[in-house]
């Protein structure tokens, strides 16, 4: 990719926010942790600094070499990454006589700066800060402050280094979109030309020249990423890409078949590969939730490598991995810590002996669904809710046996097909049912009853990194309870799940 962002992670929890920002500005960023500078920064156009929990005061502050950074790129540092700024090159970082959080306007003391440009006075802005800057660093010109923040905003005289102590990624900086696209474009003069068409054309060409004559496995779950990898990848390289759809026994209802269904006519060399067995047995008494991952990869890869025996001179394995679980299974110390491993991330064993190719590695979820779109993709597939690939076994809380996964199958296919039935399928980003490790009191008829918990889930979100539950109506929800425990023999009770990301994640494990 050309004309690139480089934005270094100190472990704020908005990294991804500044990401999807410049995205929305037609820019292609990616995102390292502050101590994986690379040594040729010769394709990065601008770097950006994120915040950080921790102090830049601290013994264990995160120090990075900006050496190769600093006066010779255009350089936005936001809160932690303003401060650091300041404390080592000749200002003053010293602690808050109360916590900066929250809402705040801007008063600008240099109102011909063209980091402002089209911003209004009093602009509403983001803070999150316990430390603040006392002093600007050697050079430092202050550009803007807010009532109770003095050097809210600063730049660095005869440099490009601009310096801020809000957030302007988060939504409650109200030109928050604007003053970066300011810096990115108007000081930076980095070009806008990261669109789907462009991302297709160029990864088509580096598809055809990385893989060449190759064949190359591909793993389809049905759901929007691996299919529109596959469409990319059979575009680049035509007859060379075999697809495989493994059932590991924990998809939804009858969803083997119907995936297999679907692909019929797009072009595609798929086969179906029922190893429901395999994996169910395997998973066979393991509780932990990690240790469910890792056993539904091991088991995947395993899948995977069989069949790569019975497709002569295979030499790649395609894998529909997005940005989102890249981010979320990095793990250095402070930034990106690990939430969750994800079965499609972090290579192969050593005995596989396939390289992995990942079309869509650095794109986000709604990234994705448009790039498909310009591949001229069915679009009720693209718009099919993203469904994680583990299955069912993280939607069951505990161990993992048949009868649970049947029980789990049967309320989320009624759930699934009722927010369809009624509409509501579109206005829900993602939607499924979870049972819980737990059973219930209840009474049916003239007896009592003591059996399963399910929980339902329903989310709003772009890409993942956040969300917040969707507002069902109570009409829809009651229906929709009523339908699970008169129909499904083992559940009796039904809750709905209104918690939001963060604190919560999407999936329950």
């Amino acid at each position: 990719m050309q004309h690139n962002v480089l934005i270094l992670d100190f472990g704020s929890q908005y990294t991804q926010l500044i990401a999807r920002r410049v995205r929305e500005l037609n820019i292609f960023c990616e995102i390292l942790p502050f101590n994986q500078i690379p040594e040729d920064l010769s394709s990065f156009k601008a770097v950006i600094l994120s915040g950080s929990p921790y102090s830049v005061r601290s013994e264990d502050a995160l120090h990075p070499d900006l050496s190769n950074i600093k006066g010779k790129l255009p350089l936005l540092a936001v809160c932690y990454g303003a401060q650091y700024l300041a404390h080592f090159n000749g200002g003053e970082v010293a602690p808050s006589n109360l916590r900066e959080y929250g809402r705040a306007n801007l008063a600008f003391i240099k109102e011909d700066e063209a980091f402002f440009e089209n911003i209004p006075a009093n602009s509403q802005v983001w803070m999150s800060h316990s430390d603040t800057i006392k002093t600007l660093p050697t050079n430092g010109v202050r550009l803007a402050s807010t009532h109770d923040v003095e050097n809210a905003a600063y730049r660095i005289d005869g440099e490009q280094t601009y310096a801020i102590q809000f957030h302007p990624e988060v939504f409650h900086s109200t030109d928050g979109t604007e003053l970066i696209k300011n810096f990115l474009v108007n000081i930076a003069q980095v070009a806008q030309d990261f669109t789907p068409n462009a991302f297709v054309e160029e990864t088509i060409a580096d598809l055809k020249q990385k893989i060449g004559n190759d064949r190359v496995i591909l793993g389809l779950s049905g759901g929007v990423d691996s299919t529109v990898a596959a469409v990319l990848l059979n575009k680049a390289i035509g007859e060379n890409l075999y697809c495989i759809f493994v059932n590991n026994g924990l998809l939804r209802k009858d969803e083997f078949q119907s995936v297999l269904d679907q692909y019929k006519g797009m072009g595609l060399n798929v086969k179906g590969v029922d190893a429901a067995d395999r994996f169910l047995g395997e998973l066979a008494g393991i509780e932990e939730p990690e240790a469910k991952r890792k056993v539904i990869g091991k088991v995947f890869v395993d899948v995977f490598d069989d069949e790569s025996k019975l497709v002569k001179d295979a030499k790649w394995l395609g894998q529909g991995t997005i940005y989102p679980d890249v981010i979320e299974s990095v793990s250095v110390k402070g930034p990106s810590a690990t939430i969750k491993s994800h079965h499609n991330v972090g290579g192969l064993p050593d005995y596989m002996k396939l390289q992995v190719v990942e079309p869509l590695r650095m794109l986000f979820k709604d990234e994705v669904r448009r790039v498909g779109a310009s591949l001229g993709i069915d679009p009720e597939l693209l718009g099919r809710h993203p469904f994680p690939g583990p299955g069912l076994s993280i939607r069951i809380l505990g161990d993992i046996t048949p009868e649970k996964v049947a029980i789990l199958q049967e309320v989320d296919a009624i759930f699934i097909n009722g927010l369809k039935e009624h509409g509501l399928y579109n206005d829900v980003w993602q939607a499924g049912a979870i049972l819980l490790p737990v059973n219930s009191v209840g009474v049916m008829g003239d007896e009592r009853t003591y059996e399963k918990v399910v929980a339902l889930r329903a989310v709003q979100s772009t890409d993942g990194m956040t969300a917040d539950w969707v507002h069902l109506p109570y009409e829809f929800l009651m229906e929709i309870s009523n339908k699970i425990i008169n129909r499904v023999k083992g559940v009796n009770r039904v809750v709905y799940d209104i918690s939001s990301k963060p604190p919560a994640t999407i999936e329950w494990e």
